[in-house]
């Protein structure tokens, strides 16, 4: 019997070879992408997020608080200030000017704040004098309901509570955004972070097929068309931290958790304030309901409470609760 291989042989071998390789290529590529992670046991305490005060917060900030009006952005902060105060929290304002305008951020430590935290953070201020309702109120109803979960349940570590103003056009992705200004002070401060979630539209879901849109080509065949989840976004440089933070949220089983690492040529990989913290080096993701791909009333008037699903919220808020309490328990979970 003859030992040598004909030429179409090799040839099949080769493109088979190539195929396998073009397939291991696709999967990792896909994994990278979306992140998939094993199920695992709740670490902290089972917490119960409160759908109603979730609502009451939405109703109380749905208005317009946009750039051009500093009057609204001041009674914001001060509502802002007052809630946490009456939480049992010194909560204290981070100033800064922007067109010879004082504007300012809200930001309380709970913990050693000479220990390294985790930051949750929500933009107050909309676009436009629209009520805003999903973006980002419905980010800052969140963060305060966590506030009040972490009152009474605290985390294992330190964990800093921000919001940010000037997030929207025209200071987005500008030195001027509120997430900038605090970004550098931690920086300054030489604050060790974690990572920082950045919680940014998140009140609109729907059970409908297809309610579900995507920014680019072929990301339909990844996700979900159906827009009953939140999503984890950030860049390739924190991949580690969407899949500890995805992992914490997925094991609470209250909401489907979803996630994306790409580079910023994907559309919306870098709408929002976790953008600030990347040339600081420090770890950023966004948490959202992937605002303009699912929700039609984004930056419209009709972007208003009613629209939103304060169960949903609260499900998220808990799962939130239980990713801080993961990354301040396990400072190592992320690297």
């Amino acid at each position: 019997m003859s030992s040598s291989v004909s030429p179409l042989v090799k040839q099949m071998r080769r493109s088979l070879a190539a195929l396998v390789l073009l397939t291991l290529t696709i999967t990792c590529g896909c994994a990278l992408l979306t992140q998939p992670v094993s199920s695992t046991t709740q670490r902290g305490p089972r917490v119960v997020a409160e759908p109603q005060e979730l609502s009451d917060s939405v109703l109380a900030l749905a208005r317009p608080r946009d750039v051009k009006d500093l009057v609204a952005l001041d009674a914001m902060a001060e509502y802002l200030t007052n809630r946490l105060r009456a939480l049992g929290f010194e909560p204290h304002d981070q100033p800064f000017t922007y067109e010879g305008k004082t504007y300012r951020n809200v930001r309380v430590v709970t913990g050693d704040p000479k220990a390294p935290r985790v930051v949750v953070g929500a933009h107050y201020d909309s676009y436009g004098p629209l009520p805003a309702a999903d973006d980002n109120a419905s980010g800052v109803a969140v963060v305060l309901e966590l506030a009040r979960i972490l009152q009474t349940h605290p985390a294992p570590g330190a964990v800093e509570l921000v919001f940010w103003t000037l997030e929207e056009p025209p200071v987005y992705a500008t030195e001027f955004m509120g997430s900038v200004i605090h970004a550098k002070a931690l920086t300054a401060e030489s604050v060790k972070v974690t990572g920082v979630l950045s919680i940014e539209t998140v009140g609109f879901y729907s059970d409908d097929e297809g309610s579900q849109h995507f920014p680019a080509p072929g990301l339909a065949g990844l996700y979900s068309t159906t827009g009953n989840y939140v999503a984890l976004v950030s860049n390739l440089d924190n991949v580690s931290l969407v899949r500890a933070v995805k992992k914490a949220m997925q094991s609470t089983q209250g909401i489907p958790v979803m996630s994306i690492n790409s580079p910023a040529v994907v559309p919306g990989i870098d709408w929002s304030d976790h953008r600030s913290y990347w040339p600081q080096d420090l770890r950023a993701l966004m948490v959202t309901d992937t605002a303009a791909n699912r929700n039609a009333n984004y930056h419209q008037p009709t972007d208003t409470p009613d629209t939103l699903n304060y169960v949903k919220m609260a499900r998220l808020t808990e799962a939130l609760f239980e990713a801080v309490w993961v990354l301040t328990e396990n400072l190592e979970a992320v690297k």
